[in-house]
């Protein structure tokens, strides 16, 4: 009997982002992708949002390598707070690998890590599995997906992907190798993304966009153009930098992340600029303005990246006039449709002329759509399928599709964050879930739990009413007190008489309790809490956050 494999999705099942997945055999892990996921307004002060890892940090000794399939920050922004806890091998592309490193350098744990690069066609071992890396394309340069060899059969991990037949940089997805591996040995599992399973058709070209590109430049003649999109969109720059070749300018790049990946793209070979029209915005003074084109940060309304601060005047480098075209390259992510709004907003009232993917075609998905996700299948044509990579709402549609692919209903498994399968000789069984939580991470400091993302929200909704009372316990008195400090309950005309009431009411409740022989103090928190409470709610009908501190002395 071979040795079964048994698969923990950890994120990236139920959500865009958070990707991670634990693939073991016989005690040894592999971490496939270790991703996050960006912070929603639901979610104030969060700066990211992690995968639950403490299977991986309990198991840390088990943990023998990492597959890092592309950079973007959904498949490696949570390495650092792994690799805070164990040590192991990353493998990934050397542009894969650029970013991870700067990552675990700016989080002062490159010595937890031993970067392997890996090229296209690679084969080899990869802790306890025969790894063999296929190029993928997607928004992002030098993805693979990965075919892991087991004593199980072939595992077959689409990683994200797209079928474009002209790529920027001619690497297409290598359907022929999946072909043959469905031929001989044949796959046994595949895990395929599923985020545009629910849209018809086939995505655009990245080309098309190159194309569309150049037309916007072109038709800007004596303007600044200033274009927004993914730093890590290395094809769209490429074509970016084309354009502006093509007209006569020259390309400035703005924004931290956007001119680190720019010159790690360029030392990579990836991305191909004469010298003579790159230069740094600190030349932008001394640039004509309509030989420029600026590519930034910012498609998705970042509060500090540079297209936001553009648009609120506040870029210590570009200020914006009617003079300028601002082309956003990108479709806002779920989410951050209001934050996009809000910077187009500020961008028109700066007198600049705006466009976007709605009126000129000037982006396209980075993953297949269904007519390309049923070409995998028919290629692929795996015995046993797990959507992942999509909301809850993708993975059906692509468990949807795979049956009407001709897949029986039993062969397609349907698995969430925490769920765990074993792949054995008799098939798939489903283990059941481990049970995952978010983690929350607000600056340096993890797992901030639903307790505080809670008073957050009462916070920014209905602000606070704290109420300080001083007691003697002996003499059973009030000694201070109550003083009453309210922030965004009511505004300050009828402030005054409302934290009056407020202290009348608990002034009387506390009285009655220390009479009544009451010493505990945690039980006058409780009689303050309630007594503001009500008052707070009979007079105004809101419910800010109350906050008792009952003190002795």
């Amino acid at each position: 009997m071979a040795a079964p494999v048994r698969i923990t999705f950890l994120g990236g099942l139920g959500q865009i982002g958070r990707n991670c997945a634990a693939i073991e055999t016989e005690g040894r892990i592999v971490v496939l992708d270790c991703g996050q996921m960006f912070a929603g307004d639901d979610l104030p002060g969060v700066d990211a949002v992690l995968p639950d890892l403490s299977y991986l940090i309990d198991n840390a000794d088990r943990v023998e390598a990492i597959i890092a399939t592309h950079a973007h920050e959904d498949h490696i922004g949570a390495l650092p707070y792994l690799m805070a806890h164990l040590s192991a091998p990353i493998y990934g592309s050397a542009f894969t690998l650029g970013l991870v490193q700067h990552k675990l350098k700016e989080a002062r744990l490159l010595d937890k890590a031993q970067l392997r690069q890996i090229n296209d066609g690679d084969r080899g071992m990869v802790g306890p599995f025969d790894c063999e890396f296929l190029p993928v394309t997607h928004s992002i340069p030098s993805g693979n997906i990965t075919a892991f060899h087991t004593d199980q059969g072939v595992i077959l991990h689409s990683s994200d992907f797209k079928l474009d037949l002209t790529p920027v940089d001619g690497r297409r997805t290598e359907l022929s190798r999946i072909g043959a591996l469905a031929w001989d040995p044949g796959i046994r599992l595949m895990l395929a993304d599923s985020t545009n399973a629910d849209q018809p058709g086939a995505s655009r070209s990245e080309t098309e966009v190159g194309a569309a590109l150049r037309a916007v430049i072109r038709g800007e003649e004596g303007r600044r153009v200033i274009i927004a999109s993914f730093a890590s969109h290395i094809h769209r720059i490429q074509q970016i930098a084309d354009a502006a070749v093509e007209t006569g300018r020259v390309l400035v790049t703005l924004g931290l992340s956007m001119r680190r990946n720019v010159k790690l793209a360029r030392d990579c070979g990836i991305l191909r600029i004469p010298d003579a029209h790159i230069r740094d915005i600190e030349d932008i003074d001394d640039l004509e303005p309509e030989r420029v084109v600026v590519v930034c940060t910012g498609s998705q309304g970042e509060p500090r990246a540079a297209l936001t601060q553009m648009s609120i005047g506040e870029s210590r480098w570009m200020k914006l006039d009617g003079n300028d075209t601002v082309v956003f390259s990108s479709h806002p992510i779920p989410g951050n449709e209001a934050a996009v709004a809000s910077v187009r907003n500020g961008l028109a009232r700066l007198g600049a002329k705006v466009l976007h993917s709605g009126q000129v075609d000037v982006h396209t998905s980075g993953h297949g759509k269904q007519q390309e996700l049923a070409t995998l299948h028919s290629v692929a044509v795996p015995e046993w399928f797990v959507p992942v990579h999509g909301e809850y709402a993708h993975l059906v549609a692509h468990r949807d599709l795979a049956h009407r692919m001709g897949m029986p209903e039993d062969r397609v498994v349907f698995c969430e964050d925490g769920d765990q399968i074993e792949l054995t000789d008799d098939g798939i069984n489903h283990l059941g879930s481990i049970g995952t939580d978010r983690v929350y991470v607000d600056g340096m400091v993890g797992d901030l739990g639903n307790a505080v993302l809670g008073d957050r929200r009462v916070l920014g909704d209905d602000g606070f009413v704290s109420v300080v009372v001083h007691v003697d316990l002996e003499r059973q008195e009030i000694t201070a007190g109550p003083d009453v400090l309210s922030r965004g309950w009511v505004e300050k005309p009828a402030l005054l008489a409302h934290e009056d009431a407020v202290a009348d009411a608990v002034e009387r409740a506390v009285n009655k309790a220390l009479r009544g022989g009451e010493t505990d103090l945690e039980k006058l928190n409780q009689t303050t809490r309630r007594a503001a409470g009500q008052t707070v709610s009979d007079r105004t009908r809101r419910r800010p956050m109350i906050v008792p501190m009952v003190r002795e002395g």
